[in-house]
């Protein structure tokens, strides 16, 4: 009760901001329209970096809602009150993860029926595998943004772990350039950065419509880096303030 209690608390402060519901729900889709039709005389292109999009963004605005979230709720002593009740560590973390995770499921849902729909992103999967991947992604990014919230002070230092964090994982997953041909120590450095497998997974997608065994590692992947992120986000709530 007191997880699904959290959940609805987050629920509810999200449905009152505007702003960040069109962030999440809506700067996705257009930003894929924007993305289709730059490429609009190259099809295959759009539909090499289609996919990948679909497990960036909501990684990254997952990423940056939740830091900035958790970060208010240090700032402002509601994290110390809540945790100086009986709720523990566990039911606050899940009940952010389950009230994002809706999110994700409805931000992932509308992205991928626009991208595979009307813009028309070709990958060889279905929807349904799509939409799990991407909200993977999605919770990767909440988690990291829960664990990294610990170490600001203010809202504009959470928002410059966007950079620090996201930005090498960004240059480093395959996206921009097949990992390959990198020189070896970036190669061996993406290899343990979970937006390396989020990636891949959605170029998998493109390949193949069954869950091929490499699917299946970069699904496990980054499940188990949200596992851990969350883990460790759990080790740096205090129930006192320093």
């Amino acid at each position: 009760m007191r997880t699904v209690a959290t959940a609805r608390r987050v629920l509810s402060q999200l449905r009152r901001d505007r702003r960040t519901m069109a962030l999440l729900l809506v700067v996705p889709l257009v930003l894929l329209t924007l993305l289709r039709y730059v490429y609009d005389d190259q099809p295959r292109v759009f539909d090499r970096v289609g996919g990948p999009l679909l497990a960036l963004f909501p990684f990254i605005t997952m990423f940056l809602v939740t830091s900035v979230a958790m970060l208010r709720e240090r700032t402002t002593g509601t994290l110390e009150r809540l945790l100086t009740t009986p709720m523990a560590k566990g039911d606050l973390l899940v009940g952010y993860a389950l009230a994002f995770g809706l999110v994700a499921v409805v931000q992932t849902s509308l992205a991928s029926a626009l991208a595979l729909g009307p813009l028309g992103l070709d990958l060889t999967a279905g929807p349904v595998l799509v939409v799990l991947l991407a909200v993977l992604d999605a919770l990767l990014g909440m988690a990291l943004g829960l664990f990294l919230s610990a170490f600001a002070r203010s809202e504009f230092q959470a928002v410059q772990f966007l950079p620090a964090v996201v930005l090498p994982q960004l240059l480093l997953c395959g996206l921009f350039a097949p990992r390959a041909t990198m020189a070896a120590p970036l190669r061996w450095l993406s290899d343990v950065l979970p937006l390396t497998y989020a990636v891949d997974g959605m170029q998998e997608l493109a390949r193949t419509s069954s869950v091929s065994g490499r699917l299946a590692r970069d699904l496990g992947v980054v499940a188990g880096a949200s596992v851990l992120a969350l883990a460790l986000g759990a080790a740096t709530l205090q129930r006192r303030s320093a």
